[in-house]
């Protein structure tokens, strides 16, 4: 189905601004989105546990390890999930919508409903350059995804090394190729998956947690504080490797489109959030008993026997993490045609209750071109970590700028 006529296209984007809990899906499919959501839209920050924390203490670009910068860094990770996520994303930014929709180019098109010509270029180049960013976290996040959950295989044998990337690529194809069937029935495919994937988690987190209690302490603020102080410039690095905690935190905005507000809200404070907070909390809880586990905490939070049935439910995970971008990448591509950045294309909307849920063949076939090539071109997780923390940070730095805009107005009219 192709997208309807240009008049359309302006009147929605010069409607009078707003801000609020706009939600066009039916309360009485909240439950039903909820479960979609933890399948579609949770799979990018989800994953994050995998390998974090591992690049926090990288040889090339960490911080030397010891019991006080585990601390450290569990706090900062605790700190960001709370500022970042739940206070901006969750409960701040995603209030901020385009009838409904989310992302960084809904945003733009608010704030430039308010702007005088000189600031809505400045607007438009922020908003334009943020969503290329978004393209580039679409492009890097599968390939980082999958890679760090098969090179998993690694740590059950050292024979299965040569497999990696054949795996990856079969599994990315395979993803890329069930996109036509919908958003709606990918989600509840994998939403299941993923409600096992959070629920392990936490309970890998909290049989460590029971070993070591004193990693609780790291919900205080002060152990960042002092991180931060002591270590200056080497901490400033290592921020750049705590943000990867925070990868999928722009998709939730994204996707809003597909699922609305609430799911994604349920979703995030009473299943999602709590999991990976204790994931992580685990992981520091081992390390103080096992420094030498730093060369993949993850996976050494289980014992060895159960490592290959890890591997393979992070994999599946893995897998759905890349569905949070991908279905971000179909929205932000059909507000840019809205805005007339780019041509139009062919859209199939495939759902009959949920407008916001499409699929882009001409993405989603380009992505899997370019996820291909990066995974060739890098060969190993851990040489992608620069570059999504790049296009992680820069597009959420934008974000908070085209936020801070929009809500000066709002506050200004109140």
């Amino acid at each position: 189905m192709s997208i309807s006529n240009p008049e359309y296209s302006q009147s929605k984007i010069l409607r009078p601004i707003e801000i609020k809990k706009a939600d066009h899906h039916s309360k009485g499919s909240t439950s039903a989105l909820t479960l979609a959501a933890i399948g579609v839209v949770f799979g990018d920050i989800g994953t994050s546990p995998l390998y974090a924390l591992k690049e926090c203490f990288s040889p090339e670009h960490g911080i030397p390890f010891s019991a006080d910068a585990v601390f450290g860094v569990i706090s900062m990770v605790f700190w960001a999930f709370l500022i970042v996520v739940s206070l901006k994303y969750v409960l701040f930014v995603m209030r901020a919508n385009n009838h409904g929709e989310g992302g960084i180019l809904a945003l733009m098109a608010l704030a430039l409903r308010t702007a005088n010509s000189k600031r809505a270029l400045i607007i438009m180049l922020l908003g334009v350059f943020g969503a290329c960013m978004f393209y580039g976290d679409a492009v890097i996040t599968p390939a980082i995804s999958v890679l760090s959950a098969v090179e998993g295989l690694e740590i059950v044998s050292p024979q299965f090394t040569k497999y990696v990337i054949p795996i990856t690529l079969s599994i990315l194809v395979a993803l890329f190729l069930i996109q036509k069937k919908g958003t709606a029935l990918v989600g509840f495919l994998f939403g299941p998956i993923m409600v096992v994937w959070f629920l392990a988690l936490g309970l890998m987190g909290a049989l460590n947690i029971v070993d070591n209690p004193n990693i609780l302490l790291a919900a205080n603020p002060v152990y960042a504080i002092d991180f931060l102080m002591e270590h200056s410039i080497q901490a400033f690095i290592v921020l750049g490797a705590v943000f990867l905690v925070l990868t999928g935190a722009e998709a939730l905005y994204a996707d809003m489109g597909h699922f609305g507000i609430r799911p994604i809200q349920y979703a995030w404070f009473f299943l999602t959030m709590p999991c990976l907070l204790i994931n992580y909390f685990g992981q520091g809880a081992m390390l103080l008993s096992n420094p030498e586990a730093i060369s993949n905490p993850f996976f050494l939070m289980v014992p060895e026997a159960y490592t290959f049935t890890l591997v393979i439910l992070a994999t599946m995970a893995t897998v759905i993490a890349s569905q949070a971008v991908i279905s971000g990448a179909y929205s932000m591509t059909s507000q840019a045609i809205l805005l007339g950045f780019v041509p139009r294309m062919k859209i199939a909307y495939t759902s009959d209750k949920e407008v916001g849920q499409i699929y882009m063949p001409a993405i989603n076939w380009f992505l899997l071109a370019l996820v291909i090539a990066v995974v060739l071109a890098f060969k190993q997780s851990s040489n992608l970590a620069a570059a999504y923390g790049i296009a992680v940070t820069t597009t959420m730095i934008i974000t908070t700028l085209l936020a801070a805009v929009v809500m000066r107005v709002v506050f200004l009219a109140c």
